[in-house]
């Protein structure tokens, strides 16, 4: 993988297979993709950046050639509880049980573990293959304070190789009181961005649409004010389809502001009528107003019914609001807490579990651009994701050639980093577990 030395500093690395997508668009000189929507190249790479893409000949690119992919986003995480299932377990699984164990998780949380826990979570997103996560904290609480502090020292040790964006998660309600005004100057000056809870949750009461809407104003205003993007748990319900989506796209629609708006979640959008659901993608896409789906925790918590397999499942609706012409990113939300008992801060993985659970196809544009470009631009990165000359020479390469093989099994991977390989992912070091077990068995 090490490729061939054209000069100091310069290399051409091995043929690789990428998706077309992830190519400059303007290179007009790389052959047509196939079906597998990959195109066989190679990169040439100098100082830690492309500099130049070449297409690879029919006769060599016939032989064994990696998929590659650029490293992807993870638009939606909770890195201040992750890894805490073990401590503060969920066994029933569901979303009544999960709120009140991560209550009182966070009632425990200690800076050290927090810091230990964050560590652990943003080594594996690096070896993964992730360069941006975006993490939403608990911010309502004695824990509050503690938890951001681990979390920015945390952003500033990882700067320049994963970068970490943090959301303010309040209920929806604090945004209205001086507290709430507090904690929107201090998340501001911190580059942070503002969320909370719209909509209803198991074993809490319904509000008055009235009261709702007007904390959710009296939030948007405070990020006009303090000049800060908005992402808020939308809808993560099997209930009222819609309703919290709709709201803000009506508030936006009426007053018009300056806001980056993300929706994350709209679970309950899915289980809409398709006239209906399709109006509404129309609405946020007018207003560009993004949506991130989670598929894998919202499979997990809703849908359940005691003593019977679920049959309702409800998720955002990807496809749809891709049709309307709305940003979609796709995140793997909560890693082994109260909410999702699984989870690595995997992209790849979770790639492949939407392929099943959502129907996502990463041989098409539209299937691969929530974990990559459309990922990028919602996030506001400052790379798209795509390879062209002077793009960073950052790379996922999988140990498959082709869609159908990373279907088929999880693949091993290498990174590469500003054109340097990382070592293998900690997943893949020999399990301690697996010791003694490499011998054959003595004959009977």
């Amino acid at each position: 993988m090490a490729g061939v030395e054209l000069g100091p500093g310069t290399r051409l690395l091995p043929p690789l297979r990428v998706p077309r997508a992830l190519l400059d668009p303007r290179q007009g000189d790389l052959p047509a993709a196939g079906d597998d929507g990959l195109v066989a190249v190679r990169l040439e790479l100098a100082d830690g950046r492309i500099r130049a893409i070449h297409a690879v000949p029919e006769a060599l690119a016939a032989g064994p050639v990696p998929l590659a992919l650029t490293p992807l986003v993870e638009p939606h995480a909770h890195l201040d509880k992750a890894f805490s299932a073990a401590d503060f377990p969920n066994p029933t699984g569901s979303m009544a049980a999960a709120v009140e164990i991560n209550h009182r998780e966070a009632g425990q949380r200690q800076p050290e573990q927090l810091l230990l826990r964050g560590e652990r979570a943003l080594e594996l997103a690096w070896r993964h293959g992730l360069r941006a996560i975006r993490s939403h904290v608990d911010s309502l609480g004695p824990w509050a304070e503690p938890s951001w502090e681990a979390l920015q020292t945390l952003r500033q040790r990882w700067v320049g190789r994963v970068e970490l964006q943090l959301v303010a998660l309040v209920p929806i309600s604090h945004w209205l009181t001086a507290e709430g005004a507090a904690l929107a100057r201090r998340v501001a000056a911190a580059g942070g961005l503002l969320g909370g809870v719209l909509g209803t949750l198991p074993g809490t009461p319904f509000r008055a649409r009235a009261q709702d809407s007007e904390a959710l104003m009296a939030l948007l205003r405070l990020a006009e004010r303090h000049g800060c993007g908005v992402d808020l748990h939308v809808d993560e319900s099997s209930h009222l389809p819609g309703r919290g989506v709709r709201m803000l796209l009506g508030l936006q629609q009426q007053h018009r502001l300056a806001v980056p708006l993300v929706c994350s979640h709209a679970s309950s959008m899915g289980l809409l009528p398709d006239r209906a659901c399709r109006r509404l993608a129309e609405g946020l896409a007018a207003e560009g107003i993004a949506v991130v789906a989670l598929p894998t925790t919202n499979l997990w918590l809703l849908g359940k019914a005691p003593a019977r397999t679920p049959w309702l499942r409800p998720q955002a609706p990807i496809r749809q609001l891709q049709e309307a012409g709305v940003a979609v990113a796709i995140g793997g939300d909560n890693v082994r807490d109260a909410w999702y008992p699984g989870g690595a801060f995997d992209p790849i993985e979770l790639l492949r579990l939407t392929v099943l659970t959502s129907h996502q196809l990463p041989w098409l544009r539209q299937g691969l651009a929530p974990f990559s470009t459309a990922a990028s631009r919602l996030l506001n990165l400052d790379w798209d994701g795509v390879l062209r000359s002077g793009a960073p020479a950052d790379l996922i390469v999988l140990g498959l050639e082709g869609w159908e093989e990373l279907l088929a099994t999880a693949p091993q991977r290498r990174v590469l980093r500003a054109g340097r390989w990382l070592p293998p992912p900690l997943a893949e070091q020999p399990s301690p577990l697996l010791q003694g077990l490499v011998d054959p068995l003595p004959p009977r």
